[in-house]
């Protein structure tokens, strides 16, 4: 490390920078003012070689200047500024240079290295071009002048920054990967505990020397998890009535208090209870020492999740809540003008000869009896007739699936499968090669626009580009996924045997389900019922229920 205490001692006023002890005569045209910067405090103190970073880069630049005879006037300094993420005109020092440039008070901007001025590739290049128009000479200490007097210059000047910023992006990269290829390895990269685990010591340190966490099942806490996915899975409970449910129950939460539907929610949206640690967009492989609850069944409970969220008010088919006695509630719709049926209640007040209720439950379509528009269908239609009319049409789906040989309809189905994600990966391997070819002119059009060939200049090609090279990467991603998925052939047919085997499950326990889980197998075989006058009805299956029974009727 050099000895810093050789800088020369200068005396600067501290809000502007500028020199308080400026000799009395300077030479013309040697005038510099000098910028440091730093991205993250830590290099305020250190940086890779164990040398103080802005200390550092005022030695080099005082030592340059002192070399080229040159009188350092002012001196600015940015302290965890990103040279990538900020915008010029959002930092302060860039806008005083360009002040004190137009007062003409220096003549040559020193800075240690290039990327001090900025690294963003659509901005900076164009931030030292507006200087050098204005009479200032653009230096680094480490790599010389930064002249603009011809196309070749500029493309030189583009390069440069577009490097830099590329650069940048490395290391946003570099710092990231660090905690997703712990992440990808099956580490624990810290967070707030989740519920259901404990953090135990791994005997593993960091490079702080600190001593890391791994995430352990906490079983007491495991055992509610598994009770709150077992009342969303079967019995279709939101995150209210889960919570009703386990404070009725004097279920408590880590700090001893009642459950708050919100926190249940997160709880239900979190895929580390299937064993799999997230970092962004990073996911681990499964951690079976993690698993508290299988992945069928949370993937299942994010679908009911989804249906049920607004976006989705007017087309949802999972039921919206399992209570009432009513078995299409939520997920029946008027074939007329395509409204939700709602449940209304008449007869209150009216007794039987036994002294009981007489009570008529309809589902009613909303357009007539709340908003009181133009529907040519029915108001309303009898609840035991309908349901009676899926039950039964939902026990006959049940006896075709358990009539029929469970291999010759796996494999029939996996054969259609497999020709579908073959169609798929081809579609999208010609998405990849039009993607790009369109990229690629791009590319040859910026060249273009940095020696004053095309009508198109950088700042206007640049998020163009850079928008066309996401939309390939993620056509990329999209085509490695289709084809991983097309060539595990044995996970297609497990996965086929689980959805089968499901069926099998709601076969056998349908007839003897309470009203809620009913309700849950019916919401995952049927997809959609329109009711139209005379109680005809068009039911619309679940896409894979669909798939299963065409393969049956293939096959038979």
């Amino acid at each position: 490390m050099r000895n810093t205490s050789t800088v020369p001692s200068y005396s600067f006023d501290k809000e502007t920078g500028w020199r308080l002890d400026l000799p009395l005569y300077i030479a013309p045209g040697t005038r510099v003012l000098c910028l440091y910067r730093v991205s993250t405090a830590k290099q305020l103190y250190h940086n890779s070689n164990d040398e103080a970073d802005i200390p550092m880069q005022r030695l080099r630049c005082r030592e340059f200047a002192a070399e080229k005879g040159w009188t350092i006037v002012c001196e600015l300094q940015e302290e965890g500024i990103s040279g990538h993420k900020v915008r010029a005109e959002n930092r302060d020092k860039i806008q005083m240079i360009k002040e004190y440039a137009v007062k003409q008070k220096f003549d040559i901007l020193l800075v240690f290295m290039f990327d001090r001025i900025g690294r963003i590739a659509d901005e900076t290049p164009f931030v030292v071009e507006w200087l050098v128009s204005h009479g200032i000479r653009v230096w680094a200490s480490q790599e010389g002048e930064q002249r603009i007097d011809n196309h070749t210059d500029r493309l030189m000047n583009y390069i440069r920054f577009w490097q830099a910023d590329g650069e940048s992006q490395k290391t946003s990269i570099r710092t990231a990967n660090s905690m997703h290829i712990l992440t990808e390895q099956g580490y624990y990269t810290g967070g707030s505990r989740p519920y259901g685990y404990d953090l135990v010591k791994s005997g593993r340190v960091n490079k702080k020397k600190q001593e890391v966490h791994d995430l352990a099942i906490n079983e007491e806490e495991a055992a509610q998890i598994r009770l709150m996915f077992h009342l969303a899975y079967t019995y279709g409970y939101g995150a209210q009535c889960i919570a009703n449910h386990l404070n009725a129950n004097g279920y408590k939460n880590r700090a001893g208090s009642n459950w708050h539907p919100s926190t249940i929610q997160s709880i239900l949206r979190n895929a580390t209870y299937t064993g799999i640690l997230k970092s962004g967009k990073t996911l681990s492989p499964v951690q079976s020492n993690l698993c508290i609850i299988d992945r069928k069944v949370f993937d299942s409970v994010q679908d009911m999740l989804e249906t049920r969220s607004r976006k989705y008010q007017e087309t949802r088919s999972a039921p919206l809540n399992t209570r009432g006695n009513s078995l299409m509630a939520g997920n029946i719709f008027c074939g007329h003008c395509g409204a939700r049926l709602c449940i209304t209640t008449s007869g209150k007040g009216r007794r039987r000869s036994d002294g009981s209720d007489v009570v008529r439950t309809r589902y009613c379509c909303q357009t007539k009896t709340r908003t009181h528009g133009e529907c040519s269908g029915q108001s309303g239609y009898t609840v035991h007739k309908v349901d009676e009319i899926i039950d039964a049409f939902v026990r006959s789906i049940l006896e075709k699936v358990r009539a029929v040989d469970r291999s010759e309809i796996i494999q029939a189905q996996n054969k259609a499968d497999m020709a579908a994600k073959r169609r798929h990966v081809s579609e999208l391997q010609r998405e990849v090669v039009k993607a790009e070819d369109e990229l690629r002119k791009l590319q040859n059009e910026i060249i273009r626009s940095l020696t004053g060939e095309s009508a198109f200049t950088p700042q206007m090609l640049r998020p163009v580009i850079d928008a066309q090279e996401s939309k390939l990467a993620d056509l990329m991603q999209t085509l490695k996924a289709a084809e991983e998925d097309m060539r595990d052939s044995e996970n297609n047919l497990l996965n086929l045997a689980e959805r089968f085997d499901d069926v099998l499950q709601w076969a056998a326990m349908y007839d003897k389900a309470d009203m809620p889980a009913k309700k849950m197998i019916v919401s995952r075989i049927i997809e959609r019922v329109d009711m139209f006058r005379d109680y005809e009805i068009k039911i619309t299956l679940n896409i894979s229920i669909e798939q299963f029974l065409n393969t049956i009727e293939m096959v038979a």
